[in-house]
């Protein structure tokens, strides 16, 4: 895999690559044949191309999103000079990726929480399921993960004496209810656990939820003594406040502060703080609340980023404070397919209190960086425009590539043979709530180009191809089949739980076959291109319902190779 911006990377010559991989292809010819059906695919290349990432960088500053595409409920914690950031991954799988940097600015994955068989069971769980916003903690040289299993389990902890692993099994919590968990542990060494929950009662209205708290012993990993409620419903009951929930707990100069997310992650969301002298409260709000949200801005101004909440607050070694959240960057005021992102904010503290951002004034792209960095920011490929290019010639699958419900490893194969990736096909289908054949890697930009090459596979029984997914019910998926006559290319589209074919076309057999797509905002052109150029295929589709706002739930579209077995 390579990594450098679209200004700087050389262009290869598709004849020149055409020519290598037809010896390959020969070479495949002596290869033993597997029993199942499979298919070949030789590299996958991603290419950024948003405006608002365009203007270079000065020295000193960064960009958001730190994490660009589906990189939702982020969570910090530092030890020492390092930090460490998780966030949301659903069904998804590795799930739960753990980042470290030195920075804040520049960010590598180390690693994954469920990162094997066994440990939690997305088995039929819809896409928007599974794990929802996990917090970490570090706490004596033990790291914590606090979390949700949603529909598989409910909220666990999971621990490791290495951020980068291995993870232990989930530690379940059946006496605490709700979502969202996290730990505090005071300067007296207590700990404590909070939560989202149902509030005390009967709710009032709907989204009426409270925040609530229990002392928690490490020793044995359990809570103890009662639990008590610190927020009931939000920062202002009398106006019925919605969905107050990702609670962190911060004690600075005497005081704790209660740092929560309010009003839904959508346009209405926010990020609201209280205070106490006492741990237990009462907590009371501050009254310039909410401390950050974009809800008061408007839709139509330009390359807008809206839904911003779910904030954690860290400190650096050098004493600021930053804070890490989500936001989504919108296009026609409402779409995102590239769903909720991690962004990077400053933290001022005045009169007691944290501030983030003041009401009115729109999240900004670029900004003066932690003093921790120096120089120009290098933020690709998880921020900027950059290129990114898998060869599939690695030892080991890139940790981009994702899959769903499951690990990949009994269907897909590296040097198979070298420099190719093989999927082999199995009964789950993208529409199901199985274990699909299906890699997909983010979405990062709202405009971008994508292109997969590929071999055409030998068996009839099944298709193979380059597939754009938001959810089970909602993708578009460009596949090759081989057939008796030659090779069949269609394009097919999923919307709102109905699956139908937009084109065909029947192609002679021969070479292997270069699959795009191009996405400017909600306009997708998918492409084949057997080495004279790109041959557009269904004419301009609409992206749109790759977006959360049509598709629904709480993920980003991801792109990549996929097999279908047509006979079942």
């Amino acid at each position: 895999m390579s990594t450098m911006s679209v200004e700087t990377l050389p262009c290869t010559s598709w004849r020149v690559r055409l020519r290598a991989m037809l010896v390959a292809l020969a070479a495949m010819m002596a290869t033993p044949v597997f029993a199942d059906p499979s298919a070949l695919f030789d590299h996958f290349r991603y290419v950024g191309r948003d405006a608002v990432f365009a203007q270079p960088l000065p020295a000193g500053h960064f960009r958001n999103p730190i994490l660009a595409g589906f990189h939702p409920d982020p969570s910090i914690t530092r030890v020492g000079e390092r930090y460490y950031l998780i966030h949301s991954t659903f069904v998804w799988f590795p799930g739960i990726p753990v980042f470290e940097s030195r920075d804040l600015v520049h960010w590598t994955q180390i690693g994954s929480v469920i990162d094997r068989e066994g440990q939690l069971d997305f088995s039929g769980l819809g896409v928007s399921r599974g794990v929802f916003a996990p917090t970490i903690e570090h706490h004596e040289g033990s790291f914590y993960v606090f979390n949700t299993a949603v529909d598989n389990g409910g909220n666990f902890l999971v621990t490791a004496k290495n951020p980068a692993g291995p993870w232990s099994d989930p530690i379940w919590l059946p006496g605490i209810d709700g979502i969202d968990p996290s730990l505090f542990v005071d300067a007296d060494g207590q700990a404590y656990v909070l939560n989202n929950g149902p509030p005390e009662g009967e709710p009032r209205y709907d989204g009426h939820r409270a925040i609530w708290m229990q002392a928690f012993d490490l020793k044995t990993n359990t809570p103890v003594g009662p639990r008590h409620v610190l927020i009931d419903g939000g920062v202002d009951p009398s106006t019925d406040p919605i969905w107050i929930e990702g609670p962190h707990l911060y004690r600075v100069n005497g005081w704790y502060y209660l740092v929560c997310a309010e009003g839904g992650t959508g346009p209405q969301h926010s990020q609201v703080v209280l205070r106490s002298r006492e741990v237990w409260g009462p907590y009371v709000p501050h009254e310039n609340n909410p401390i950050l949200t974009q809800r008061d801005l408007d839709p139509a101004r330009p390359h807008p980023i809206t839904n911003a909440g779910h904030a954690d607050l860290v400190q650096m070694e050098d004493g600021s404070w930053w804070a890490t959240f989500l936001s989504s960057r919108t296009y026609g005021e409402v779409h995102y397919n590239t769903g909720r992102e991690t962004f990077l904010l400053p933290v001022e503290w005045r009169d007691g209190w944290p501030h983030i951002l003041p009401e009115g004034r729109p999240i900004p792209s670029v900004l003066p960086a932690p003093k921790a960095m120096q120089g120009i920011a290098r933020q690709a490929p998880l921020s900027g425009n950059f290129e990114w290019q898998d060869d599939f010639d690695g030892p080991q699958m890139e940790r981009a590539w994702l899959s769903l419900r499951g690990p990949s490893d009994s269907w897909a194969r590296l040097q198979a043979p070298a420099g190719w990736l093989r999927l082999s096909a199995r009964p789950d289908r993208l529409e199901g709530s199985g274990r699909p054949v299906f890699l997909g890697r983010r979405q990062q930009h709202l405009r971008f180009d994508a292109e997969l090459r590929m071999a055409t596979p030998d068996s009839t029984a099944i298709s193979a191809g380059l597939v754009a997914f938001q959810n089970e019910d909602h993708w578009y998926y460009l596949g090759l089949r081989r057939t008796a006559a030659g090779r069949v290319l269609r394009l097919q589209k999923r919307a709102a739980g109905e699956t139908r074919t937009v084109a065909e076309v029947d192609l002679a057999d021969g070479e292997p076959l270069l699959l795009r797509l191009a996405a400017r905002d909600a306009d997708y052109q998918f492409s084949y291109d057997l080495g004279e150029g790109p041959v557009p295929i269904g004419g301009v589709q609409d992206g749109r319902i790759l977006s959360t706002d049509v598709a629904g739930g709480f993920v980003g579209a991801m792109l990549g190779p996929h097999v279908d077995l047509i006979e079942r």
